[in-house]
Formats: structure tokens, sequence, C-alpha cells
């Protein structure tokens, strides 16, 4: 046994072809769960590794003569393929210009995101690191904008029967047994959040979603590592970018669809599968507006010790 998922809870199996193998001791270097060592110049099993074959591929993917094969975990020899020369990946100055040339982008043409562009960026997403593989990140893709609206319209019926979170009472409470960061961030962000979900959702503007063509909820599992559905996301954003698309990352929805009135039957309608201690809904579509200069950006503090 490994560690356990919601995809699998046994170890990978790791084979090594004693023929082919050299010797030369990568698998050993790049195996952080010590499962090789060396007996009379090849790479041997050890006994005792750290937690059994997650199935990272590490070892599989660097030993120069394909002597070692791994298999479960949903990962086989067949999931390898061959890396590109890096002379032809892309370079700083190409990636600083993608970056510094995104915004956070709240208008699109009423213009569908086709499906080869949709799976284009489901697929890059699917490379992003992860806490344990193989990956526990689930994804729910709205791919219309008449979808998307529709998960809005429902999204906002579901603040309405919790409306009771930004209630006066429920902020005294929050005074009472939380700090007052917290507090302070019901009383100033939720609250007027609620009341622009739902009260421009009854004037027929969906200011949740913005109308956009394509959404993708990326949530984990109890499992999952908490950051695995963001960087996930963020993967995702940089390839719709790549591809001329525009992203917004909206983050206030994920934490209501967690626990409270209604939200069984909201997942449920959904095919949301489990709950997650975080999760991210990107919106993509073609941008309508036309941005001509960046913003510069910074962080609270870069300390070097």
């Amino acid at each position: 046994m490994s560690v356990p998922n919601t995809r699998t809870e046994e170890a990978a199996i790791v084979t090594i072809d004693l023929q082919k193998c050299n010797g030369c001791g990568k698998c050993i270097a790049v195996c952080k769960d010590f499962e090789f060592e060396l007996i009379e110049g090849k790479a041997s099993l050890t006994k005792q590794p750290l937690f059994g074959c997650i199935a990272c591929g590490h070892c599989m993917a660097i030993c120069p003569e394909g002597a070692i094969q791994v298999t479960g975990r949903c990962l086989s020899p067949e999931d390898l393929f061959q890396l590109h020369d890096k002379k032809t990946m892309l370079g700083y100055d190409e990636l600083l210009t993608l970056l510094q040339s995104r915004r956070s982008l709240r208008e699109f043409r009423d213009k569908p995101v086709p499906r080869d562009l949709i799976d284009k960026v489901i697929s890059v997403a699917a490379t992003a690191p992860m806490g344990i593989p193989p990956s526990d990140v689930n994804l729910l893709v709205l791919d219309s904008k008449e979808k998307v609206r529709q998960f809005s319209i429902d999204f906002c019926m579901l603040l309405g029967k919790n409306r009771w979170l930004v209630s006066g009472w429920f902020m005294v409470l929050m005074r009472l047994f939380h700090d007052r960061k917290e507090a302070d961030f019901f009383k100033k962000f939720m609250r007027p959040l609620f009341d622009v979900y739902i009260g421009n959702m009854n004037k027929g503007i969906d200011m949740v979603t913005y109308d956009a063509p394509l959404a993708i909820y990326f949530y984990g599992s109890p499992y999952c590592d908490p950051a695995d559905p963001i960087i996930a996301a963020t993967y995702a954003m940089l390839a719709a970018e790549s591809l001329g698309l525009g992203t917004c990352m909206l983050g206030a929805i994920h934490p209501f669809l967690q626990s409270g009135f209604g939200v069984k039957e909201f997942k449920s309608k959904y095919g949301i599968r489990y709950k997650s201690r975080e999760g991210l809904v990107l919106i993509i579509g073609y941008p309508k507006v036309k941005y001509t200069k960046g913003v510069k950006r910074t962080f609270a503090n870069v300390d070097f010790h």
C-alpha cells in the first residue's frame, strides 16, 4: 500500500531489466522513496521504501537504457514520451512577455471557445505538479455561455439560501468567536459580494461569471494537497492566454460549495464529487477589450537571508 487518494490506494509496481541496466545509479539519485540500491553493479529494489512507489515516474524517465518500468497508480510505460530539445523551448523573455500581458478579464465576446482549444487548455493543466501523484484534481467544464450562466443563476440561488452568513446577528457572533480580521472580511467583502451577485442576477446581469463562454471549476478531494487545484488552474490560465484567450480566476465561488443549505443538491446537479479545501473557477473567452499597457506587480516582502 502507498499514499492513498480517491483514484488509488496501491503502490505502483517497479520492474528492472537487469540485462539492460548499466549500473549508472541515476534512478537511486532521483528516487526520494528510496526504492533503489546498487547490488553487484546493478539497480535493485530495496525492501524498505519510504511510502511505496507513488508513480512519479522519475526513475523510468531518467534511465538511459530503458531498464525500468513503472506500472500502476494511473501510470504505465506507454506514458513515456521524448522531451524536446531545450533550444526549442519558450525562453525567459517570451514567458515574461506573456505573463506581463495577462490581465484578469471580465469582458468577453459572444463567441464560443472551440472544443479543440478547451482540450489544449486541459492538456496543459494536466502537466501541473502535484503533492502526491496521481493527481486528485477534478474539473467541472461548462463549455457554453448558456451553461455558465445557468451555473451562475443556480449559485446565486444557493447564496440566497445562505444569506444568514452575512446577516447582522451573524456579524456579531463573528466578533465574539473570531478575530477581527475574519469578521472584517465578512463585513467588508462577503456581505457586499452577496448583494452584488444576487442583486444583479435579479436584474438579469451575471456578475458571478460575467457571461463567459467557458468556465472550468478546479477542485480536489479530502486527500488532495490544497495547492494542487490552484496550481492546475494557473497552468490552465497560462495555456488559455497563450492561445489568445482572456481569463479570470474566481475564488469566491468555491467556499460556498463546501457546506450550507442547498449545497448537496447543487453539487449533485453539477456532478461535483468531493469537498475540497481549496478550489478555483477559471473563466475563459475571447477578449472584448484590448489593453495596451501593463501594471507592475510586487510582493508584500522579499527577504534574503
